[in-house]
């Protein structure tokens, strides 16, 4: 992270609307790219390091809470769907424009419901540790279960977004551990665990996103598709985007070796890098 940062620098901004109040950071200048973050997360959930990579490789850069999360108004929920709402109408609301939907965990499923309900809206499609819909060829683990249904530590952040067995991941989770912990005078408000818990159900799913029209969309969408994953995601198993890499006409796969569910944690420069050759390609 630069002594200058962008992302930790940008004030927290609010828009009204439909009856509630979005809290969103912009910063940034070049394609327009809206992150729809993790499970329990805020906008502080994202490494400052990746926003600011992101930032240099062209983009202006959009993270938000969801309705009632972090410093936002509104109903809360985890429904895909009602995340989806958030970022459409967030991208309207900004005059965004056509942009680079992005999206991690949970956030990523929202992501792919962005661009099924909003396609004239969308540029590229960029998931990062996410499920794809319909059925899986791997679940994920029952350790995600009860890691994401209580107050986490550090050895906890390493198993959920890391590969514990990595010593190079190890020390890139202690890297990324103190650039999240950082003070900051707005911050949003942690997600309570006890509320987020109970809207995960008892252990893993399969499938995850049962939506068939979604996968179908994949199929033939002409949309280009991004996903990049760690070869141990204790959430959501890169090997079902593997499964599809035959079908996806679009779709790009990139995997990092000795990581888990948080790849941009772990390599924010590298991933940042492939997202900004992804969005660029086209143009060559």
């Amino acid at each position: 992270m630069t002594e200058h940062s962008l992302s930790t620098q940008a004030t927290t901004r609010f828009i009204e609307i439909s009856g509630r109040t979005l809290a969103y950071r912009t910063f940034g200048s070049g394609t327009p790219l809206l992150l729809c973050v993790r499970f329990r997360g805020t906008m502080d959930s994202w490494d400052p390091l990746f926003l600011d990579c992101l930032a240099d490789q062209g983009f202006q850069v959009t993270v938000f809470d969801y309705s009632g999360l972090g410093q936002s108004t509104g109903e809360r929920s985890y429904s895909p769907a009602s995340l989806a709402k958030d970022a459409i109408e967030l991208i309207a609301g900004l005059g965004l424009g056509k942009v680079v939907i992005g999206g991690w965990s949970v956030g990523g499923i929202a992501a792919q419901i962005v661009l099924a309900q909003a396609p004239q809206r969308v540029s590229h499609l960029v998931l990062l540790a996410t499920a794809p819909p319909g059925q899986l060829v791997k679940p994920g683990e029952a350790l995600f279960y009860e890691l994401a249904k209580r107050d986490n530590d550090f050895d906890d952040f390493v198993s959920l977004f890391f590969e514990p067995a990595s010593a190079s991941s190890k020390a890139a989770a202690e890297r990324s551990w103190e650039r999240l912990s950082a003070p900051r005078k707005d911050a949003s408000p942690a997600v309570p665990f006890e509320w987020a818990g109970a809207q995960l159900g008892e252990g893993p799913k399969n499938p995850v996103f049962p939506v068939d029209a979604i996968l179908q969309l994949l199929k033939s969408t002409t949309v280009p598709v991004l996903h990049i994953g760690g070869d141990h995601d204790i959430a959501f198993p890169v090997e079902n985007w593997h499964a599809l890499s035959g079908q996806l006409p679009t779709l790009q796969l990139i995997t990092f070796p000795r990581a888990g569910h948080g790849p941009q944690l772990q390599y924010p420069r590298a991933v940042a890098r492939h997202i900004g050759a992804f969005v660029g390609s086209d143009s060559e």
